[in-house]
């Protein structure tokens, strides 16, 4: 008795608080002198409030484990980019930081066989929960599958994709950046790309001049499988950044979205002659903040002529 001697108290309840078959903790009610003590009239409050009390603590508990395990899944699903001769290619990714959510968003990178063909890929599958994260590996997997069997352009691959995702996902929707870089370890190179409702990719040249690719936008994947989607081509300057982002970086609650595009753009023009490394964190670090959504960035850094090629 001496702990609730040195609360002062006459009359003490110690409630435990239970939930799913589990003690979560103890509540502790205490009175001192000039008060009645607890009586039985006193029980039923305490109880009701022991038991709000334990399922409030017992559903932060869940929501934290199931975010921590969403966390790790994505995190875990995330590929290993490729090492490509002439080439740095760098991603990152960042869960949302204000909610604590999980979400869709994914990158990816590969070497196609027989072409050779790099591919580029962003993606963010609608959804904040580790239902959108299960489904972003399997949308990936799926556009793995489909790149690697057809040497087709990158709209007609969407396309495929699109039909997949309306047959086995039919109430999701995604969006998604295909590219496939071409051309031989030192250059020159070419793009082609398509897009499935997703903010441009980003091309800043080594002179600090940036361009967003508007070209080949269609519909988000999971609206109309049938839908027409266009490819586009161009050539990329020596020694230029191309940026892959999802939405998290540019959005802010209260903002339109040209002023998230207008802001990347002059950080990725201040920062273009930092090692590709050095931009990306520069970027996420520069920008994270105030965001309400997670992000992934996919950066791609072309070789001057005068760095020569790879032994």
């Amino acid at each position: 008795m001496q702990p609730f001697a040195r609360l002062g108290g006459d009359s003490v309840i110690v409630a435990p608080l239970r939930a799913r078959r589990r003690v979560l903790g103890a509540l502790t009610l205490v009175r001192g002198e000039g008060h009645p003590p607890w009586g039985e009239a006193d029980l039923a409050l305490v109880e009701d409030l022991t038991h709000r009390i334990a399922l409030a603590l017992d559903k932060a508990r869940l929501y934290a484990e199931t975010q921590a395990v969403a966390v790790r899944l994505q995190r875990s699903l995330l590929p290993d980019l490729p090492v490509v001769p002439g080439l740095r290619i760098t991603a990152r990714y960042s869960p949302a930081l204000a909610t604590a959510q999980i979400g869709g968003d994914w990158y990816d990178s590969f070497v196609l066989p027989e072409s050779g063909d790099t591919t580029l890929i962003i993606g963010d599958v609608t959804g904040h929960d580790l239902h959108a994260a299960v489904t972003m590996s399997q949308i990936r997997n799926m556009l793995r599958g489909i790149a690697c069997d057809r040497r087709e352009p990158p709209g007609m691959i969407l396309r495929r994709l699109d039909l997949a995702v309306d047959a086995l996902y039919s109430h999701r929707t995604a969006t998604c950046v295909y590219a496939l870089l071409k051309g031989q370890e030192g250059g020159p190179y070419q793009l082609e790309w398509a897009s499935a409702g997703h903010p441009p990719p980003l091309l800043v040249t080594a002179d600090g001049d940036t361009t967003y690719l508007w070209e080949a936008h269609g519909l988000l994947l999971g609206v109309d499988p049938h839908a027409e989607r266009p490819s586009a081509c161009l050539p990329l300057p020596e020694g230029s950044t191309l940026l892959l982002y999802t939405d998290g970086l540019i959005e802010r609650r209260g903002e339109s979205m040209d002023h998230g595009m207008t802001r990347l753009r002059q950080h990725a023009a201040v920062l273009v002659d930092q090692d590709i490394d050095e931009l990306s964190d520069e970027l996420m670090n520069g920008l994270v903040a105030g965001a309400h959504d997670d992000i992934a960035l996919l950066a791609l850094r072309l070789p001057q002529s005068d760095e020569g090629v790879s032994p």
